[in-house]
């Protein structure tokens, strides 16, 4: 099984809203049997809801999702996930120091979610912007992009 965790701040705004927009796509193609999907932030008030803006934007487009709250990203996450996606450039210098890892990452794990479509840049945090639904849009490209990775990389052969 693939094992997924995206990371942002807080865990608040927009690693749930990409765990739950990734947990759709993945049950909508069918491979829920064989990729696990969560998220974490770096530096999150633990225990604090999901935020209001994103539960809006996942009922707007009817994704499903059960009530979160957030947790943190811990240094055994590293072993434990084969992809660590963060949301922007600061949260991918966080997990690097989090996971007491050099820039270059030995096991290829952490990447930044917009890479995956080709745009190295940051998901913008709308807990500052206030723009859940651009943040929405940029999750879920980055998110297709992935699981086009995933579906296209014989994902299976690399982690069995």
């Amino acid at each position: 099984m693939i094992k997924i965790i995206f990371v942002c701040f807080g865990n608040i705004c927009r690693s749930p809203m990409a765990e739950f927009v990734m947990k759709d796509l993945v049950d909508k193609a069918g491979m829920s049997d064989k990729i696990l999907v969560e998220s974490a932030g770096c530096f999150p008030n633990v225990g604090t809801p999901m935020s209001n803006g994103t539960r809006e934007q996942l009922e707007l487009h009817k994704i499903p999702f059960n009530r979160k709250k957030s947790v943190q990203l811990v240094k055994t996450d590293y072993e434990t996930y084969d992809y660590i996606i963060g949301m922007d450039r600061d949260n991918v210098d966080d997990i690097k120091y989090i996971f007491d890892i050099p820039d270059y990452d030995p096991k290829d794990k952490v990447w930044l979610l917009l890479d995956f479509a080709n745009e190295h840049r940051d998901v913008d945090d709308p807990y500052y912007t206030g723009d859940f639904a651009t943040t929405y849009v940029d999750v879920l490209k980055g998110c297709k992009a992935f699981l086009s990775k995933l579906s296209s990389n014989n994902y299976e052969e690399r982690f069995h």
